[in-house]
């Protein structure tokens, strides 16, 4: 099992590893800059990102995922929202490569109000942009499926597959299941037939191979709610029963798994960890 957490950093961007480190984690993800800002012309200092290079090299962390900001919105019908999201998309990119990390996780959006066909076209058209951009780089690009809350895409599989289909270069691009999401966007995983079912899709769609990594959480809210709740492993309406099918089905035992799961205390992460071992034996 390849198993980390997201970690939070309020210090020094290589000070993540330790912490993963300390939690036993083989793999992590973490934001690279604060989710709730732009960059504003801000860049990681170059003995950080050595650092930090190297103190993944000596915990052995593998592999990264960096998870996007929540500002950007590549489908968004405002112009200048939209511009500003390729050009800071390419600059975490950019950052990302030197960091030597792996993967960007991306939300794929919001329409606006506009329409989910449209939202789509205009992410396909940012992607391909932000992949001739940055082509020859490393770090890959996972779509991640969502709740389905609000004009937000990427609640149903087909989605992925419209957008996979129109980029023109595919080969960095591959996908991230979040569990929580994929329950409360109507995908009733908490059971054998339900989590068959989501997976058979998944592969009819894009193909599990394109599965990079599994956002391991449980869902706080009702099967379809479309409200993006997490809640602690065995806590949710997946439940204990659920998470442990998912967690050891033939299919994604070999995916990376990282928890998003509430920090409600400072030993959270920990004891969600040490049920997810358990759990997976």
């Amino acid at each position: 099992m390849i198993l980390g957490v997201h970690v939070s950093g309020a210090g020094k961007i290589y000070e993540t590893l330790d912490i993963a480190a300390g939690l036993g984690c083989q793999t992590m993800q973490i934001f690279a800059r604060s989710p709730q800002r732009w960059r504003d012309g801000a860049k990681l200092d170059p003995a950080d990102i050595a650092e930090f290079r190297a103190r993944r090299e000596k915990f052995k962390i593998n592999p990264v995922f960096i998870h996007i900001s929540y500002l950007i919105n590549l489908a968004s019908p405002d112009k200048r929202l939209y511009h500003s999201s390729i050009k800071a998309y390419i600059d975490d990119l950019l950052e990302a490569e030197k960091l030597g990390a792996d993967y960007i996780v991306t939300h794929m959006g919001s329409h606006k109000e506009t329409s989910e066909a449209a939202g789509i076209k205009r992410l396909v058209a940012a992607l391909n942009q932000i992949i001739e951009a940055t082509k020859g780089m490393h770090a890959g690009i996972l779509l991640e499926n969502t709740s389905g809350s609000g004009s937000w895409i990427g609640y149903r599989f087909y989605h992925q597959q419209k957008i996979i289909a129109g980029l023109t270069n595919k080969k960095r691009v591959g996908l991230c299941l979040d569990t929580a999401h994929a329950y409360l966007a109507g995908y009733d995983i908490s059971t054998k037939a339900g989590l068959d079912q989501l997976l058979d899709e998944i592969e009819e769609m894009v193909g599990i191979k394109e599965l990079k990594l599994i956002h391991l959480n449980d869902a706080a809210g009702a099967l379809g709610c479309h409200h993006d709740r997490h809640d602690h492993i065995g806590k949710g309406s997946i439940g204990l029963a659920g998470m442990k099918r998912i967690i050891n089905h033939p299919k994604l035992k070999n995916i990376p798994m990282i928890l998003e799961t509430p920090k409600s205390n400072e030993h959270s992460d920990k004891e969600n960890l040490k049920l997810v071992r358990k759990l997976g034996g």
